[in-house]
């Protein structure tokens, strides 16, 4: 079985204007130490070996996420390195015409350790996708964020799904929820 670490849209702009001004310190420390956590795991599986993934998505002009500007541009502190696939995508299904099976596939993949941003868009679509195609899943608990939305703060939103996907399946497949200090990748 070969694990690969999927990060999903860490991008500048992610979680531009996703917090009331009151809010913002508290979404954006929650992003930098999600980002950290990434960051790290990111080094341990490139000292073991598996390969490191990176969804990037890509926004209409306009979009905080407007492909070629500062806010679509992935943070610095998980940017590939020489060789590491960036999967470019237009839609909260990281798989949705995209090559990311295939570069799964050329990898000899069959589990997925997953974070990033959204929680419920972007990350949620991917799992739950991840699964039904067949892969086991880990999600990491505290490796995916957001911001708030008008009835729930990210904090609920992360422990909302950390608690819907967990043991989520499809056939043969499941999610399974780990912190980042629980993972492996050897």
């Amino acid at each position: 079985m070969t694990k690969a670490l999927l990060i999903i849209d860490v991008q500048n702009a992610i979680l531009s204007g996703k917090a009331t001004p009151e809010r913002r310190p508290q979404v954006d420390t929650a992003l930098d130490e999600t980002i950290a956590r990434l960051a790290s795991l990111q080094e341990r599986a490139r000292q073991s070996g598996a390969p490191v993934l990176l969804v990037q998505h890509d926004g209409d002009s306009g979009h905080r996420l407007a492909v070629g500007t500062e806010g679509w541009a992935l943070r610095e502190e998980i940017a590939p390195k020489q060789g590491e696939v960036v999967i470019r995508k237009k839609s909260a299904d990281s798989f949705f015409e995209t090559d990311l099976t295939e570069r799964l596939n050329e990898r000899s993949v069959t589990h997925l350790v997953i974070g990033g941003c959204m929680s419920q868009f972007c990350v949620d679509t991917t799992v739950r996708r991840a699964v039904s195609l067949g892969y086991q899943v880990t999600l990491i608990a505290d490796g995916h964020t957001t911001g708030d939305t008008a009835t729930l703060t990210f904090s609920e939103i992360v422990a909302h799904h950390n608690e819907t996907l967990d043991g989520f399946d499809a056939g043969k497949a499941t999610v399974e929820i780990r912190s980042a200090a629980g993972i492996a990748f050897s």
